[in-house]
């Protein structure tokens, strides 16, 4: 497998609240992630680095041979510890109250494919040539897609379209949204992306460029900078995994 990601602030941001990794275990198992802050002033990074430096120190001194039902148990655990410390940050630091973060993951291990998401930022698959979105995304519009009071052209410019109704930091108790996804074998690709990218690209959009000539970084930097094109009204971040050619 081969991995790429990038974060940009974007054309109207002065600062990126954005963080995004991809790291790989001894164990030859992968986590991928990003958190989009929010809250301005500096905490909105604050609280999306808490969130993905925890992530990664949990996955990295701990996840070794985790069954499914292990894994699902990490994720919501891990949620739960990091909620716990941005609330602790909050509370010794005043001036970074009302600071937040989404998070979305993916567990890749040979076994299975986990995603978790709180928030709007998105996770997607690629299979048989075609971008499939996998996570939900928390928002009050699309509770009111849901509940049959918006249609999904209604949402997509709709004022509020950016109202969050979970984010890390926001609620407590916290509860991650958990996906189980088809294993390695039957993909092609995995795209995280924040909602600096899929404000601004639809996914007809993103799937073009994903199967564009052109290596991983070359798609990852097209995506960030067709973005930025059509505005960049935010931070843009993006986190891609492919299976090369001939991998199971």
């Amino acid at each position: 497998m081969k991995s790429f990601y990038l974060t940009d602030a974007g054309k109207v941001r002065d600062h990126n609240e954005d963080s995004v990794l991809i790291v790989h275990n001894n164990n030859g198992d992968t986590l991928m992630a990003i958190a989009d802050g929010m809250g301005g002033h500096s905490a909105g990074e604050v609280a999306s680095s808490i969130a993905i430096t925890h992530l990664a120190k949990e996955f990295n001194e701990n996840f070794y041979n985790m069954t499914k039902m292990d894994a699902v148990n990490f994720l919501r655990n891990s949620v739960n510890e990091i909620n716990d410390s941005i609330f602790r940050h909050e509370k010794t630091h005043p001036e970074s109250k009302g600071m937040g973060t989404t998070l979305v993951t993916a567990i890749i291990t040979k076994d299975y494919i986990l995603f978790g998401n709180i928030g709007d930022s998105s996770g997607f698959v690629m299979k048989d040539g075609k971008l499939h979105k996998v996570t939900y995304d928390h928002t009050l519009v699309n509770l009111l897609v849901s509940a049959g009071e918006l249609t999904k052209e209604e949402a997509k410019d709709h004022p509020k379209k950016n109202v969050l109704m979970k984010a890390l930091g926001a609620n407590d108790p916290i509860d991650i949204d958990i996906f189980d996804c088809m294993d390695i074998k039957e993909i092609d690709s995995i795209l995280l992306a924040s909602d600096g990218l899929t404000n601004m690209l639809d996914e007809e959009q993103i799937e073009k460029v994903l199967l564009s000539e052109g290596d991983i970084e070359d798609k990852v930097i097209k995506l960030i900078r067709k973005a930025n094109n059509r505005g960049g009204t935010d931070n843009i971040s993006v986190a891609y995994l492919i299976k090369e050619e001939g991998e199971e």
